[in-house]
């Protein structure tokens, strides 16, 4: 059940971005005049923002609730393991992190 509810969040998130990624080769195929351009260019900006932020938290939430049963699971059982545990779970922590900072990054274009 377990299983199945995963491949169907993986689905589901494959769908959004073939959805968007569609989405942007329309609109850069159809060509607009040099006025709409630079509008159509601050949508695109905004979309690839989400994109960047919304694609890095679920894979960071994704990697943390996984590590974090499985870092529980071996301080229960040696306590010394802490230190590396915690450190596992920080470093999959970053990768949001990196997400939100190409968020701005990107925003920053506008």
């Amino acid at each position: 059940m377990k299983s199945k509810r995963l491949l169907l969040s993986f689905l589901l998130m494959a769908v959004g971005v073939v959805t968007i990624s569609s989405m942007v080769v329309v609109a850069f195929s159809t060509g607009p005049t040099q006025a709409a351009s630079a509008a159509s260019n601050s949508g695109l900006l905004i979309i690839g923002a989400g994109i960047a932020a919304g694609l890095a938290s679920c894979g960071a939430g994704i990697g943390l609730g996984t590590a974090s049963a499985a870092a529980i699971g071996a301080i229960a059982e040696k306590p010394e393991m802490l230190g590396r545990t915690l450190l596992f779970v920080v470093l999959i922590e970053a990768i949001a992190i990196y997400g939100l900072a190409m968020f701005f990054i990107i925003y920053s274009r506008l």
